[in-house]
């Protein structure tokens, strides 16, 4: 995935920091596709190999490759910048 054209968020639905990022792309019009780690083992073993082996979500991954695990939602906002102006 790295080097994606995309935001891509790998998430679950129960998972409360996943629906916090979900709302702020949403409230942000960024447009991102969701991938769902509880019922997909491929994608939750590509999350975790993302995250460099840690298990938290959401793991996003930014156009040109930049993974964040677990971002605040400010973290998020600099880091979107950052990607999407690049």
């Amino acid at each position: 995935m790295t080097g994606t054209a995309e935001i891509v968020m790998y998430g679950a639905d129960w998972c409360g920091d996943c629906r916090r990022a979900k709302a702020w792309f949403k409230r942000n019009e960024v447009p991102y596709t969701a991938i769902d780690v509880e019922h997909d083992d491929q994608a939750r073993d590509q999350a975790i190999e993302l995250a460099g082996g840690r298990q938290n979500i959401p793991v996003v991954v930014l156009p040109g490759g930049v993974v964040l695990v677990e971002p605040s939602d400010t973290q998020l906002a600099e880091a979107v910048e950052k990607a999407l102006t690049a």
